[in-house]
């Protein structure tokens, strides 16, 4: 995931692959609060890793929740049957509303029964969400209910550590055209009160987002509940109710986030050699309601098939069609929509969506807002979208997009990167993905290629112990690129050199059998940098590249040509989506001479030694400072003069003298040069 203050996407011009989805956030929370109050244990399979989830199980371990890892990957949920060992808690649930509406009908009604007492809270946001439609439908049963701040909205106390008599007599209301996760949280909770009569619910109002009803139903039977419907107006718990874990139970891959993936393959050309996009996890039969944003989809143009667990998607009516669609089966998967809306030729309206104003953010005004910077024009109502493409390249805009704390915002809006003008996109807080699809930019980015030309590279070069390694490192991490650190490939390569007994004196580097074996191992590295990490063929190898004796190795293995030619190729394979910075010798001037910004690093020579001195000493490695001034001296020289990629700055190099920076200040000056240099630079 990306935890940083914003991503740049660069302009992309094509796709292909294939996409994994993370499990379903809806059927993730409905499977572990129904496998907590079930009698016996539920081993959990494909569930979702996200925010929302994390707070689901924080807070059933809080109540008495036994949860366990098991070998495979699944998560063994040992239930309370329907009882709560823990009578006081205080949940906080983040901004996971499928965690705090469910919960709150569930521990409101246990809380009555036992004499317990219960404070749910959350962020901000959820605190602005609201809830009194449930409230009122609990204080109907007879459960004292208090809301904490304002009234109808959480922070909520449920219960006050008596015992009260629960009203089952009457048909519960509650409306139905705020959310419908309200009626999926009376429909988990009160199985667990339906020991002895009947219980009806009654919808008051249309019932918006059915799916999602029909997801809470089909669960429901798995766990022993049947629920009885009359049409979307009545619901009726059957007496003698009783969850019984199904032993097992597997979690689909979330339909929504496959919306993403539809859309990109409907949108981007099929990359060469590929068949567009192909999503596993979820597929044609998916209890999911947002499934049908398949038929939605298709209306647009897009080319779709799919099996059981598949789909196969390819760009098909080009551009794509507008249309004018009720929204209301597919109240989240729509918001997709209205960014394939900006590929279509027309004007494309979404109705029936009055549920976005309640929730991450309010959805209708941030698609607006965040559409209307794009260049489209955007026109919003209460419970609809009206949204008309730019009229051309020449018309498209952008700036940074803002997120609003909101995944489906940024997930969305990442589509904007195959514009016809080809711009770059600036996300904001990427972070917030985290909610259902904590990989999402990594998914997107392998399955996404851009003109090599259009993938920013930061060169970054200086002599030995100048702070060029940790200062790449630092950058690519606060940039999300990837990081290629060139000096390392070669100390790499003095490595295996050693492990394999070759000699790399200066005067058998002559021997044209040895350079050609030298080339061979350089061809045959695998390697990864992570952060400040390098790994070769999954192995940390980062203290061993990183002796003294290794950066000597370094310097004599990168005069060989048979080397260099060899790492050539390996050097410009780092260069892929979303970006990255490249530290060493020749990295600007030739590996990526077309490179925007290209650093040149240094510090005086004394500066150095001491820096080394320190780390050495630090390292519990017995050091002596003027060695190391004379070694780095001596490396300089020989370094400046060799004949292959000597050390001087590119033509196009910024030098920055970091003698009397430390490596927080070097980051940043570097940072805003970069920042400086992107079209988002002027944005407000």
């Amino acid at each position: 995931m990306y935890s940083i203050d914003h991503l740049d996407i660069p302009p992309l011009c094509s796709a292909g692959g294939r996409v994994r989805l993370p499990g379903s956030k809806s059927i993730s929370n409905r499977v572990l609060l129904l496998a907590a109050l079930s009698t016996g244990h539920t081993d959990v399979l494909d569930l979702l890793d996200s925010d929302d989830t994390r707070v689901m199980l924080e807070a059933l371990v809080q109540l008495g929740c036994r949860i366990e890892p098991q070998p495979g990957g699944a998560l063994r949920v040992h239930g309370l049957g329907g009882k709560l060992p823990v009578r006081k808690a205080s949940l906080f649930l983040g901004n996971a509303g499928t965690a705090m509406r469910p919960l709150t009908a569930s521990l409101a009604l246990l809380a009555a029964r036992e004499g317990g007492a219960f404070e749910v809270s959350g962020v901000a946001r959820m605190h602005e969400r609201p809830i009194g439609d449930l409230v009122d439908a609990l204080r109907q049963l007879g459960c004292p209910v208090q809301c904490l701040a304002h009234e109808g909205y959480p922070p909520l106390q449920l219960g006050d550590g008596a015992v009260h008599l629960l009203k089952l007599d009457q048909a519960i209301r509650v409306r139905g055209d705020v959310s419908s996760q309200f009626l999926t949280a009376l429909l988990l909770a009160l199985p667990l009160v339906a020991q002895s009569q009947d219980i009806v619910i009654e919808v008051v109002g249309e019932l918006i987002s059915r799916p999602y009803i029909e997801i809470t139903l089909n669960l429901l039977e798995r766990f022993g509940v049947r629920v009885r419907r009359d049409g979307w107006e009545r619901f009726t718990i059957p007496a003698g109710s009783r969850y019984q874990s199904p032993a097992q139970i597997a979690v689909e891959g979330d339909a929504s986030s496959a919306s993403y993936f539809i859309a990109l393959g409907a949108i981007a050309p099929a990359t060469p050699g590929t068949n567009g996009i192909t999503i596993e996890g979820v597929g044609l039969s998916s209890i999911q309601g947002d499934i049908r944003f398949v038929e939605a989809a298709r209306l647009m143009g897009a080319d779709i098939s799919g099996e059981a667990n598949r789909l196969h998607i390819r760009r098909g009516a080009w551009p794509l069609k507008a249309i004018d669609l009720d929204c209301n089966h597919i109240p989240d998967a729509a918001m997709t929509l209205a960014v394939m809306a900006l590929y279509a030729e027309g004007t494309t309206t979404l109705r029936n969506i009055a549920s976005w104003r309640v929730k991450e953010t309010d959805r209708i005004a941030a698609m607006a807002n965040e559409g209307r910077k794009l260049g489209a024009t955007v026109e919003e109502g209460a419970d609809f979208i009206r949204i008309t493409p730019p009229a051309n390249p020449s018309q498209w805009r952008t700036q940074a997009l803002h997120t609003y704390d909101d995944h489906r915002v940024a997930m969305c809006f990442s589509l904007a990167a195959f514009n016809p003008a080809g711009l770059p996109i600036r996300i904001e807080d990427p972070k917030c993905v985290g909610k259902t699809f904590p990989d999402y930019f990594e998914t997107l980015f392998e399955v996404c290629q851009a003109e090599t030309r259009h993938i920013p590279v930061i060169c970054v070069d200086g002599p030995s112990a100048s702070g060029k390694g940790t200062l790449s490192a630092e950058l690519a991490d606060r940039l999300g690129y990837h990081l290629l650190d060139s000096g390392v490939l070669y100390r790499l390569v003095g490595l295996a050199a050693a492990r394999a007994g070759l000699s790399i004196a200066d005067d058998d580097l002559k021997d044209a059998t040895l350079a050609k074996r030298l080339g061979e191992l350089a061809a045959g590295l695998n390697v990864r940098f992570e952060s400040q990490r390098t790994l070769l063929d999954g192995q940390d190898v980062t203290d061993a590249v990183r002796s003294e004796a290794a950066g000597m190795a370094a310097s004599r293995v990168s005069t060989v040509q048979a080397v260099r030619d060899a790492l050539l190729g390996l050097q410009h394979g780092f260069r892929r989506l979303p970006g990255l910075v490249a530290d060493g010798r020749d990295m600007g001037t030739v590996i990526f001479p077309d490179a925007p910004l290209k650093v040149f690093l240094t510090a005086s020579a004394e500066q150095r030694a001491e820096r080394r001195h320190k780390q050495l000493i630090s390292k519990g490695i017995a050091a002596n400072i003027d060695s190391l001034l004379a070694d780095l001296r001596a490396r300089d020289q020989r370094d400046a003069s060799r004949l292959h990629a000597p050390l001087k700055p590119a033509k196009d190099a910024l030098e920055l003298d970091n003698s009397g920076l430390d490596i927080e200040e070097s980051v940043q000056r570097v940072f805003d040069w970069w920042q400086g240099r992107t079209v988002f630079s002027s944005s407000p």
